[in-house]
């Protein structure tokens, strides 16, 4: 697997291959959103699922993958530290706002940065006609988020700080993908990266979880939370792995302008699986993403 994806990098077929893979992303991370903001406490869920992808990694690093190279050690404790601050951010917005508001804007602001970085990192250029799907994309996005603010009827209290948590972390958002391109091209297995990261991710947020858990008053049936981090556990591989792959095989920019076609996603997860109310205007935004996303790949 390997060697294939090596000997296809920068080619055509590896461009087709990163768009595969973005977009089975952004269905697999609505997916991971959904479960983190579900019925359980959003700490809580997301503990479960680092505590199992965490796990998983372990004979994956120790019996599968080659070692990391020395100068691959600093770029680990920076993946650690973005991805930390990312999660809390994350589990703060959650806790404070409907999924199908703070979803859409965390992953609004994800696109536009995420390209600007990839031109100041890997000098990645967009034509004009992929800068017009960016925004279109965007617009549907956040679009989305303020169809579903004016109709909210629940946690609408609390959605002020859940909105300005939203937006920091959809800064966050941008930073890890970048950062994670970098990383993922910095060494010669990719797998390397993958599992190395999914390992050392997965240290901390299980601990605060555990701590959460046992101050409850009403502590949730461990025995459903824990099914829930091993779902999402292997859905975070699939999810997460595939959009960092796409980044080593293609262009970083255009695997996140993708990915983010994962609110198209969330909003049917939303509608379909947690009971949020769905119409004609928001399934005519979803459109405006999707078509957003369409502009910018065949305008490459």
């Amino acid at each position: 697997m390997t060697e294939w994806l090596l000997s296809i990098e920068g080619t055509e077929a590896g461009h087709r291959a990163a768009l595969i893979l973005a977009v089975l992303a952004a269905f697999l991370h609505a997916v991971f959103g959904a479960l983190q903001k579900g019925r359980h406490d959003p700490w809580l869920s997301r503990g479960a699922i680092d505590l199992f992808y965490g796990t998983m990694a372990i004979p994956f690093i120790l019996f599968v993958v080659p070692f990391p190279e020395p100068h691959m050690w600093p770029i680990f404790a920076g993946a650690f530290v973005i991805h930390i601050i990312y999660k809390v951010l994350m589990g703060f917005a959650y806790s404070r706002g409907a999924y199908t508001v703070v979803y859409p804007v965390v992953r609004g602001m994800g696109p536009l940065f995420t390209v600007i970085g990839a031109y100041l990192i890997f000098g990645e250029t967009f034509t004009l006609t992929q800068w017009a799907g960016v925004g279109v994309l965007c617009g549907g996005i956040f679009g989305l988020a303020v169809y579903n603010y004016l109709f909210l009827e629940t946690a609408r209290d609390t959605l002020g700080p859940a909105l300005i948590f939203a937006v920091l972390t959809g800064l966050l958002v941008a930073v890890y993908t970048t950062y994670d391109a970098y990383g993922i091209r910095a060494t010669a297995d990719p797998f390397t990266f993958l599992f190395w990261f999914f390992f050392i991710d997965g240290l901390v947020l299980p601990w605060v979880a555990l701590i959460r858990w046992r101050r409850m008053v009403n502590r949730p049936a461990p025995g459903p939370l824990l099914l829930r981090g091993f779902a999402g556990g292997i859905i975070a591989y699939f999810s997460f792995g595939s959009v960092m792959l796409a980044t080593r095989l293609d262009k970083v920019g255009e695997a996140a302008v993708l990915r983010e076609t994962s609110t198209v996603f969330a909003a049917l997860i939303g509608w379909l699986v947690l009971r949020e109310t769905v119409g004609p205007r928001r399934i005519a935004l979803m459109t405006l993403i999707a078509i957003g996303a369409v502009i910018v790949e065949m305008g490459g």
